[in-house]
């Protein structure tokens, strides 16, 4: 059976259908993130107009039109939302239904082919933006239906199967997350004060060349700042086993604990450096877990309100308190987080393969 070959414009229309009633609340707001998935708002929507906001139903694509070619594109099956009215939406026409497949769309979408396509479209624009005539603009190659849906099995089998072990891997977070919070219920709470104590070294002799910061994730990463003439004398060295965190982003997430594998490195100045001192008593991993967790770093907002420049200083950090068992008690939580942390490791590879295979099931299925 012969290929098809049309403009995506001729398949596509485009809504702007929004919440001028204000007929949905703020528990509807939802985004698209770079891995093509809708998730909830991490910004305050408290007093937000809620009136330009889009509705979006099943069968929606929704896409944000500079964020696109990072991946920020998603199909829309989990039921009704809204979106900020700067997302684009669209859904298949009478004439896509019945020549392509929602879910091959999908898959079309989500390939590097079609992100660079994205960017070379947008480039020399003062401001890259992948509009919806920009997108109704693009030229498709589709074979029949039953190939299309031939290749979407194999893709949805693939999900199903990711989403069947990363529902182990959430229930597996919630034991710990669980333990933990029985933990404070149960145990007077310390303040952490008594076992930590700032670190202060610096690279006076330029011994250590390797600059990072601590990103929002919680992990260490190489600096993306320019550091040419800078000088790294005064720049504050991280050992394995001390604590990182930027005094001014903490309540994003930005802590980190030094491993043992990656060894030393320097950090800015303006980074607040620690270390257990008391191993016997806590263990660093056991202490990165209540510093990591959403109630902890929502609390340094509290603390850092009112200053000048809101920041978390080490005296802050000081007079945080949490539960501290026995040092078996911690081992078990840590090895449980570990596991979880391995699991998790091991899904987003998964999420990464199956990327990996929509470039090869497109190709295939135009070969077949």
């Amino acid at each position: 059976m012969a290929l098809k070959k049309c403009k995506l414009g001729e398949l596509i229309e485009r809504s702007t259908v929004n919440n001028k009633d204000l007929r949905y609340g703020a528990d509807l707001i939802v985004g698209v993130n770079n891995d093509g998935v809708f998730t909830k708002p991490k910004g305050n929507t408290i007093e937000v107009d809620l009136k330009p906001y889009k509705l979006v139903n099943n069968g929606a694509f929704v896409y944000n039109p500079t964020r696109i070619d990072l991946g920020s594109l998603a199909y829309r099956t989990e039921g009704f939302c809204i979106v900020s009215h700067l997302y684009i939406i669209f859904y298949l026409n009478d004439k896509g239904k019945e020549l392509i497949d929602p879910y091959y769309l999908h898959i079309y979408f989500h390939r590097d082919e079609f992100h660079r396509e994205v960017t070379f479209r947008n480039f020399g624009s003062q401001r890259p933006e992948f509009s919806f005539s920009d997108m109704a603009d693009l030229s498709i190659t589709l074979p029949p239906l039953d190939i299309q849906r031939k290749y979407v099995a194999i893709y949805l089998a693939m999900q199903n199967n990711l989403a069947a072990y990363q529902s182990k891997v959430d229930r597996l977070k919630t034991v710990c997350d669980g333990y933990i919070e029985d933990l404070r219920r149960r145990m007077k709470c310390e303040k952490i004060g008594t076992y930590i104590s700032e670190c202060n070294t610096r690279n006076e002799n330029l011994l250590v060349s390797k600059v990072q910061g601590v990103e929002s994730s919680g992990n260490f990463a190489e600096t993306r700042a320019n550091t040419n003439g800078i000088d790294f004398h005064n720049y504050k060295i991280v050992k394995p086993n001390q604590f990182a965190y930027n005094p001014s982003r903490i309540n994003l997430g930005s802590i980190a604990l030094r491993n043992e594998i990656d060894g030393k490195c320097i950090i800015s100045p303006m980074y607040i450096v620690f270390e257990v001192n008391n191993s016997e008593k806590l263990m660093s991993d056991y202490l990165l877990l209540w510093l990591s967790r959403s109630e902890f770093l929502r609390s340094t907002l509290f603390y850092a309100s009112g200053s000048v420049r809101d920041t978390f200083g080490f005296d802050d950090m000081v007079n945080v308190t949490i539960p501290i068992p026995d040092i078996s008690v911690q081992r078990e939580i840590v090895n449980i987080h570990k596991c979880y942390l391995e699991r998790q490791r091991i899904a987003e590879e998964l999420k990464a393969q199956i990327n990996r295979l929509c470039p090869v099931l497109i190709k295939g299925s135009l070969e077949t």
